[in-house]
């Protein structure tokens, strides 16, 4: 590379140099003209936003001003119609304080006009009693002096006579007393027989079951007399499996083309008969096949027990009762008393107990309950110790009856006094129901001593003449000595006598006591 090049290259670097720092310096020049044209243009943005910032106060400082002259406006408008209300207060107040002042001082008046009317009075009373013990002294004398004259006429003091006096006194007011009870216990008698004649006949009008009569022995019909020698057996082994399987007694007799089952258990004589009468229409009797029909008849009448109860439950029209009530309710089919079917007897003062309760305004299915539930025990009474009262009221409180239910079966027999008046209606419904001609029945020897048992026990109170059991031991007439008894002994006596008979005698239904108190006046023409 030459001298020239060199100078060249030198020359063209220094004028690349100078070119470099002219263009700089041009640039900051520039530079500060746009930064003094962007300041410029700031100050004067800054300039608006302060100017429309002074404004927007503006505007803000004079609406709050408005906006607090407006509360002020309002608050002074609330605080005058308060003072005015205020102010209307403390005048009601102020005119019933006048009120009130006015009223007490009238009153003030009042009692002043009614004390000086009370010191007349008072003056006015004192003078009369001084004016009235005056009259009682003189009224004392005189009294002392008649006393003295009558008792001189009559030769008798007064305690004496007063005594006399008391005695007679007394005479005429148990007489007169004897009359009024007499009276008003006929007139409540005619009342009450009346009232309950009419329910008690409404009753049974709507109600007229058939009556059922059962014994202790069923007979079974057989086609022939061979037949007694097939239900023998040889040896005896089928007779005896059978009574063993049953639990009954087969009596065998010269009775042609019958044979009898006997047993106190009606429950076992049904499935006796079912089951004996089952083995006649099928020809084979032996041992294996009698406890194979005996089990299945056995079956079948624990259903058809169940089924009883269930229906009659349903006929009743009762809810919620347990199922072991409902079956014992079912067994009653199979049980009497006086020969008259329990079943059928118990629906019936069901039904009668229902009739009257609704008659008389109460509850007619407690009553139903009650009446159907009231000889529940009889079921359980050849099986349990105890009164067939005592069974049901246990039964019945086992398995959750009402407490008005367990009282009808109490006290239906008077074991206990009444709670209620459905207790009474069931009681009434077993006695109609008890008592209807062709009900019951009961052995001629029992019979004949129930009778002369009743003419006894009249016969044991003192002025009895004569006593009758009449209307087949329904009343018991007595003729009492009108010399020793009079119209109110003969009722007290009538009392006693229906009270003795309740205690000592078991009898269906009611009997009727009847005192005669005759006076006979007998005179000879001669």
């Amino acid at each position: 590379m030459g001298p020239d090049v060199v100078l060249i290259l030198v020359a063209a670097l220094g004028a690349g140099v100078l070119a470099g720092a002219a263009f700089f310096f041009v640039g900051r020049r520039v530079e500060r003209k746009v930064a003094q044209a962007a300041g410029r243009a700031a100050e004067q943005q800054a300039a608006r936003v302060l100017e429309q910032a002074r404004r927007d106060a503006e505007a803000a400082k004079h609406e709050a001003v408005l906006a607090a002259r407006e509360e002020i406006v309002r608050a002074r408008e609330l605080w005058e119609q308060e003072v005015q209300r205020r102010r209307r207060e403390v005048e009601r107040l102020e005119r019933r304080c006048e009120e009130r002042e006015q009223a007490l001082d009238r009153r003030a008046s009042l009692l002043d006009e009614r004390e000086l009317d009370l010191e007349k009075r008072e003056r006015s009373v004192a003078e009369r009693e001084r004016h009235v013990r005056e009259t009682e002294d003189e009224l004392a004398k005189l009294l002392a002096e008649q006393r003295s004259r009558l008792e001189q006429m009559a030769g008798m003091t007064a305690a004496e006579a007063k005594a006399e006096l008391m005695r007679q006194m007394t005479e005429e007011a148990k007489s007169e007393a004897a009359a009024i009870v007499r009276d008003i216990k006929e007139e409540a008698k005619r009342n009450a027989e009346r009232e309950a004649k009419k329910i008690v006949a409404l009753a049974i009008q709507r109600l007229a079951p058939e009556v059922t009569a059962e014994n202790s022995v069923s007979v079974v019909a057989l086609p022939n007399d061979e037949m007694k020698g097939r239900i023998i057996g040889r040896e005896g082994r089928n007779i005896r499996a059978f009574e063993t399987a049953t639990g009954v007694d087969v009596i065998i007799d010269d009775t042609p083309d019958a044979v009898t089952i006997s047993c106190f258990d009606p429950v076992r004589r049904e499935v006796a008969r079912r089951a004996l009468e089952l083995l006649i229409q099928d020809g084979r009797i032996h041992p294996g096949r009698i406890e194979e029909v005996v089990a299945k008849v056995t079956r079948e009448v624990e259903q058809g027990i169940v089924e009883a109860g269930e229906q009659a439950v349903y006929e009743l029209g009762l809810h919620g009762m347990h199922p072991e009530l409902i079956k014992l309710v079912g067994r009653m089919k199979y049980r009497s008393s006086y020969g008259q079917n329990m079943y059928y007897h118990s629906k019936e003062v069901a039904w009668l107990a229902g009739v009257m309760a609704a008659e008389l305004g109460l509850d007619a299915q407690l009553a139903r309950r009650g009446g159907l539930l009231h000889d529940i025990g009889k079921v359980l009474s050849h099986e349990h110790d105890g009164t067939h009262v005592q069974l049901g009221v246990e039964v019945a409180t086992k398995y959750g009856e009402h407490p008005i239910v367990i009282n009808c079966i109490a006290a239906h027999h008077d074991d206990v006094p009444h709670e209620s008046p459905i207790s009474v209606l069931v009681q009434a419904a077993d006695a109609v129901s008890g008592s209807r001609p062709g009900a019951r029945r009961e052995a001629f020897e029992t019979y004949v001593k129930r009778l002369t048992r009743l003419e006894e026990i009249a016969c044991e109170f003192a002025g009895v003449e004569k006593a009758y059991a009449i209307q087949a031991g329904r009343e018991l007439r007595i003729a009492v000595l009108p010399h020793l008894v009079d119209d109110r002994q003969a009722e007290e006596m009538a009392e006693n006598i229906a009270k003795k008979i309740e205690s000592e005698l078991q009898y269906p239904g009611q009997i009727k006591v009847v005192v005669v108190r005759e006076t006979r006046a007998v005179s000879v023409a001669r």
